[in-house]
This record gives C-alpha cells, sequence and structure tokens, in this order.
C-alpha cells in the first residue's frame, strides 16, 4: 500500500523579489512524497496568501486526504477528493513521479509525448526603483526574454529604463492587478511603442469585465483571474493568452486537460510558476511543450537549488532527471 509523507520546506532568494502585493525573502514550499514499494513519487507546491494559502494549511489538507491516497486513490480521483490549489498539485505532482517510476518511463510518456523538448524560460525583474530596475535587466540584457513587475507610479520610467538597458530581449510586463483600466489604457500605447510584447493580468480578478470589447495594442494575459477550466470561457473573451501555472490548477492533470481546451479556443498559453525549486518547475515542463511564453525562472531565483535540479544553461531548461521527478 503506498505511504505518504509531506513536510514544509524553506528556500533562500539571490534578492527579495518585490511584485505590487508585497516582498519576499524566502520559497516557503511543501514537499508531498508518496512510497509505494522501491518507488517514490514527489510533488512540490507553493501555498499562496493571494488565494488563502497558508504552509499549515495546505499540510492540512494533505493529511486529511491520507487515507483515500494511501488506500489506493490515483491522479482521477484526486480531482474529486481536494480542490485546485497547492495541496492538490503536491500530490497530484507525486502520483505522476510515482506512476512514471512505477512503470519504468517517463512522465512526458505517460503524458502522450515522445519527448521532452528543453524551454527556453523568461527572467523576472522585481518591482523597485528605476535605477534598480535597469540595472537588474542590463545585469540580464542577454537573456532573450524578461519579465518585469509593474504597480507604481513611474511605470512608463522603469519600462522605458529596462528597455534602454537590454534593448534585444523580448519585454513582458506583470501588474499582479495592480492597475485599473483608465491605466492601462493610457499605458498600453507606450508600452507598444516600448516592444512589450505581452501584459499580464493588468486588472484585479472579478473586475476583468471592463476589459470586454478593449482593442489593447499589447495582447493581455490573464493570470489571478484563471486557475481551472471552470474560468475558460470567461477568460476567453477578454484575453489572447492565459498563464497555466501547476499550483493554480491543482496539479499537472488539470493543467494538461486546461492547455488543451485554451489552445481548442484559440488562445495562446504562457506557463508560469510560483518561486520554488527544479522539484516544482519540471513537471510544469511538460505543460509548456509549445507555449508561447514560458517563465519557469523559479530556480534562477534561489541562492541555491535542490540536488539534483534541472540543468540550466543561461535560460535553457532541459528535460528533468528520473531522480529530480517523472
Amino acid at each position: 500500500m503506498p505511504a505518504l509523507t509531506a513536510r514544509a520546506e524553506r528556500w533562500a532568494l539571490a534578492q527579495p523579489f518585490v511584485i505590487s502585493r508585497g516582498v519576499k525573502t524566502e520559497a516557503e514550499v511543501v514537499v508531498a512524497e508518496i512510497t509505494a514499494g522501491p518507488h517514490r513519487g514527489r510533488g512540490e507546491a507553493v501555498p499562496y496568501p493571494r488565494y488563502g494559502e497558508t504552509v499549515g494549511g495546505v499540510l492540512a489538507q494533505i493529511e486529511d486526504a491520507r487515507g483515500r491516497i494511501e488506500a489506493g486513490a490515483g491522479r482521477a480521483g484526486l480531482q474529486a477528493i481536494l480542490p485546485a490549489g497547492a495541496a492538490r498539485n503536491a500530490l497530484d505532482c507525486a502520483l505522476w513521479d510515482l506512476a512514471a517510476k512505477q512503470a519504468g518511463v517517463r512522465a512526458w510518456t505517460l503524458a502522450g509525448r515522445d519527448r521532452l523538448d528543453p524551454v527556453k524560460t523568461c527572467f523576472t525583474i522585481s518591482l523597485g526603483p528605476v535605477d534598480a530596475m535597469a540595472e537588474a535587466a542590463r545585469a540580464n540584457a542577454r537573456r532573450p526574454m524578461l519579465k518585469l513587475k509593474i504597480g507604481a507610479r513611474d511605470d512608463l520610467d522603469a519600462v522605458a529604463a529596462v528597455r534602454a538597458a537590454a534593448p534585444r530581449a523580448r519585454l513582458i510586463v506583470d501588474a499582479n492587478e495592480a492597475l485599473t483600466f483608465e491605466e492601462l489604457r493610457r499605458l498600453a500605447p507606450d508600452l507598444a511603442r516600448l516592444g512589450v510584447m505581452l501584459v499580464e493580468q493588468p486588472l484585479p480578478a472579478g473586475q476583468d469585465g471592463a476589459l470586454e470589447g478593449y482593442a489593447s495594442p499589447v495582447p493581455l494575459c490573464a493570470d489571478e483571474s484563471l486557475h481551472t477550466r471552470a474560468e475558460l470561457a470567461a477568460c476567453a473573451r477578454i484575453y489572447s493568452l492565459i498563464n497555466i501555472k501547476l499550483d493554480k490548477a491543482g496539479g499537472l492533470t488539470e493543467a494538461l486537460a486546461l492547455a488543451a481546451d485554451a489552445r481548442a479556443a484559440g488562445l495562446g498559453l504562457m506557463v508560469g510558476c510560483m518561486v520554488a525549486t527544479s522539484l516544482a518547475m519540471a513537471p510544469a515542463m511538460i505543460v509548456a511543450q509549445g507555449a508561447e511564453v514560458v517563465d519557469l525562472d523559479g530556480p534562477l531565483l534561489l541562492t541555491r537549488d535542490r540536488e539534483p535540479g534541472l540543468s540550466i544553461q543561461g535560460s535553457i531548461l532541459e528535460a528533468p532527471s528520473p531522480d529530480l521527478w517523472g
């Protein structure tokens, strides 16, 4: 019979990570492990306060699910046991890892893929003084894509400074719900002029209705407004792309289904992450195959990564080894 354990871990960040909602200096993650005979599956998730989650609450959810997991509930059954969120993500990814090891194949094979290609991630520039954001962009100017956090009075100055510091990089801006519709309409033409390719979650979730019928000069991407397939139809009327994160979707199982439905609806895909280790990025790489934008830079923001972690060359993430996941 399977045996389930879960624990919390803290991973220090190389620099404070600043968005419009606040600052963090460490990644707090929950790791679930499911053991069956000689095989062990692992999954990592990040409890996110924006969605009412805490480390203690996620561990309690996993503990509540223990009996059914140890009784043999698999990935399909898990979807009915827990709601979408970090707890289900940790367990779902652990079950994928375990199933791959039991079958002697890679997880992407179970997901119907012949191979897992490397992916090219963007790199995040935290919200801060304009000079500091420009310096961070200059230090990472050779990366192919930069994502800068906005949500301050001098947003346009910051974007212009980042563009000047990294003239060849593709730029994404992420407001994390910090703008009003009027602010977006005012900023968008200048963002387009500065070569910004995407604006992520400009308005607060729940206020997206203001965007209906708005022809933005820069494509808009839903993040906080979309967690699972339940929100897809509403977002498809407003956004050009959606950001799929395993912690929001509640695991790889729902994320893959969401990606397929989004493609069928004509939406572009961004695959993102919370700040976490390579163990959290590895399953997301399956969803990221063919995505227009990949934002799996969590390990690049830490002082040290899990060992073994993903092999990362610059901004290129290679397929995980079986010792890491899948």
